[in-house]
């Protein structure tokens, strides 16, 4: 495992995969993201205007850098179809390897 403080995975929900994955191209095509991975069957619980809901939701998990994070959060909230979308960053303390920090390096701007 190679120590990695450049890179980071954002996290995000999403109401149906066909809006996940729209944003997922253009984040790729920006260069903004080097990967989105869409994991389907999520079941969320969470309290919205003092009401307990339950939705099934996709989540998206997008690969980038920390120089281009913020960007990124910014694309993913302007696309959003969310009030109150949830975009989190999660730094990557360790990488499988050297070639995948090259790759997310050469992948995004």
């Amino acid at each position: 495992m190679q120590k990695n403080p450049d890179g980071v995975l954002l996290y995000t929900t999403w109401p149906g995969k066909d809006v996940a994955e729209a944003c997922a191209r253009t984040l790729v095509s920006e260069r903004l993201a080097a990967c989105a991975n869409i994991l389907g069957g999520a079941l969320s619980i969470y309290r919205w205007q003092d009401t307990i809901e339950q939705a099934e939701e996709i989540v998206m998990v997008v690969k980038t850098t920390r120089q281009t994070a913020p960007e990124c959060v910014a694309r993913i909230a302007a696309l959003h179809p969310y009030d109150v979308p949830v975009i989190a960053d999660v730094a990557l303390g360790q990488a499988s390897g050297e070639e995948f920090l090259q790759w997310l390096n050469e992948s995004v701007k």
